[in-house]
């Protein structure tokens, strides 16, 4: 794809995300992958909400990051499966990003995730860029993230193994975060945790990548936050019924105690008695 500069519009003469592809042809690499993305999006939300309130931040899911200008296009962007970038605005011009373009914001994602398809080579790849004459070779995913777009966090989550590695940017290298005594990795700008969650997501049983606080109380998604609160009116219902029941069982035996107390009352006036009570 050739690029046309439109000076006019764009007088920088680097091109903006409505002039980027937002895709580069390829397939989704199956069924698990959008349904991961939606997990991670949702539950985590509330927390984005709460640390922004102007609401600027975005998420990308398999959206392209541009690093580079190239020919064709696509070769300088990267597409994560799962990105946030804090302290930007969510749509731009009043246009739903196509793209993420470093060129034009300069903020990098705090936290990238990868969800691995093949063997986890393409994700570990930390081949650089070199040029020699006209030539260059291809740069590793691993490498484009640590020298150039820098999220300070990179995870790499295997579902075919139940596995996350994650990476935490210091003086611009990646070191490999120990897991905790929950088994999770935290994220501590966000003050959540990472890992594994073995349970039934959109009809799939699978190890899900998800969101834990800090304490380790599981970020529940919208369904299982609508789930959590029917369960609660329903037994907010079932003990608002238990005491109606012990009410009523309650007044029924005063009833009867009355009814006793009556007879008794008659015993007496008929020998003759007026009861005093």
């Amino acid at each position: 794809m050739k690029f046309t500069l439109d000076v006019e519009n764009n007088p920088t003469g680097w091109p903006d995300h409505t002039q980027l592809p937002e895709s580069d042809g390829t397939f989704v690499k199956n069924f698990q992958e959008h349904p991961q993305s939606i997990l991670l999006t949702d539950s985590i939300t509330p927390i984005l909400e709460r640390i922004h309130a102007d609401g600027n931040y975005c998420i990308g899911q398999d959206s392209g990051i541009y690093w580079r200008l190239t020919d064709p296009l696509e070769r300088g962007a990267e597409a994560p499966d799962w990105f946030y970038v804090p302290n930007v605005p969510p749509t731009l011009d009043g246009q739903s990003r196509r793209s993420y373009v470093m060129w034009q914001e300069f903020v990098s994602p705090l936290i990238v995730l990868e969800f691995v398809s093949g063997n986890g080579t393409e994700e570990r790849d930390r081949t650089p860029l070199l040029r020699s004459g006209k030539q260059e070779t291809k740069a590793g995913k691993f490498w484009i993230y640590e020298n150039v777009i820098h999220p300070a966090f990179y995870g790499i989550y295997e579902v075919t193994k139940a596995s996350v590695e994650v990476y935490n940017l210091i003086q611009d290298r990646y070191q490999l975060v120990a897991a905790n005594e929950r088994g999770h990795y935290p994220i501590a700008p966000l003050g959540v945790e990472l890992g594994i969650w073995q349970g039934t997501y959109q009809n799939m049983e699978l190890p899900w990548l998800r969101w834990w606080d800090s304490e380790g109380n599981l970020l529940l998604s919208g369904a299982e936050r609508a789930e959590e609160e029917r369960q609660r009116a329903d037994r907010e219902q079932e003990i608002a019924q238990q005491e109606r029941q012990r009410a009523e069982q309650q007044r029924q035996r005063a009833d009867r105690a009355e009814d006793q107390l009556e007879q008794l009352r008659a015993q007496l006036r008929s020998a003759g008695i007026e009861p005093q009570f």
